[in-house]
């Protein structure tokens, strides 16, 4: 079970690292419409929540004694 929660913390971290480089792609594009602009801040809302998620994880973990 720890394997399998370990992958799925890789997975969303290395989704939401892609979606920063997107994001700074973007945000320097004048062009750039509202709709684009609210799509995006969707998406970064989503992976903010799913990496303090993943830093709850850890820290609850981290403040367990060992074996």
């Amino acid at each position: 079970m720890s394997r399998l929660a370990d992958d799925i913390e890789r997975v969303q971290l290395g989704m939401a690292a892609g979606l920063l480089g997107h994001a700074a792609e973007l945000l320097a594009d004048r062009r750039v419409t509202e709709s684009e602009l609210h799509y995006l801040a969707s998406r970064l809302s989503e992976s903010l929540r799913d990496v303090k998620r993943v830093a709850d994880s850890r820290g609850a973990r981290l403040a367990q004694p060992g074996p």
